[in-house]
């Protein structure tokens, strides 16, 4: 083998090489909470386990009414609807995920979101729920520090939320903040109604 041809296979070797550890390197970039408690969907939700039961798409509106504008010492800055659920994922795809809508809050040295997935039944949502458990999460819209962030993920029927705190803030009003986000999800009890 010539010295040329060698050169050119070492110069190739170390490419790929390269190319791999960036993206091993850049995979485990994933923002996560240092908190996080998930729960999978339940026969409480079993009227619309399936999107076939309740086929009409979310609003904002619906999710993010004016009543929401403020929760406790949060205020919202911004909402957002996405066609494409995986444009709010890193290192995971939701199966089936039809929509997805986004609202971000800030309050003080606090901020965070609330995502809801809207996917094709409780075995899709059970399946994110786990993905999102184990290495890949949602990305960040609004930064803030996730060293001591919480984040509660549920599977609800066909639904997955997902509520993320963060902020140079006590534990105490980062839990606060974390339980009036949370309270966004009640949109499904109004979904679990029109379905029976």
């Amino acid at each position: 083998m010539s010295r040329r041809v060698f050169l050119s296979l070492v110069a190739a070797v170390l490419v790929v090489a390269v190319a791999v550890g960036g993206w091993m390197w850049l995979g485990r970039e994933t923002p996560r909470p240092s908190a996080l408690r998930t729960e999978a969907t339940s026969a409480f939700y079993a009227a619309i386990d399936s999107r076939q039961n309740d086929a009409t798409p979310l609003t904002a509106d619906e999710v993010f009414p004016s009543s929401a504008e403020t929760l406790g010492t949060l205020r919202r800055v911004a909402a957002d609807t996405f066609a494409d659920c995986s444009e709010l994922l890193s290192g995971t795809t939701a199966e089936g995920c039809t929509q997805a809508l986004r609202a971000t809050y800030q309050g003080g040295s606090v901020s965070g979101q609330f995502i809801i997935f809207n996917l094709s039944d409780g075995q899709a949502a059970d399946a994110l729920v786990t993905d999102l458990r184990k290495d890949a999460f949602v990305r960040q819209d609004i930064p803030f520090e996730v060293a001591g962030s919480s984040a509660q993920v549920r599977a609800m029927g066909h639904y997955v939320t997902v509520s993320w705190v963060g902020g140079k803030a006590s534990a105490q009003e980062l839990v606060t903040a974390l339980i009036a986000l949370d309270g966004l999800g009640r949109v499904v009890q109004s979904r679990i109604v029109a379905a029976t």
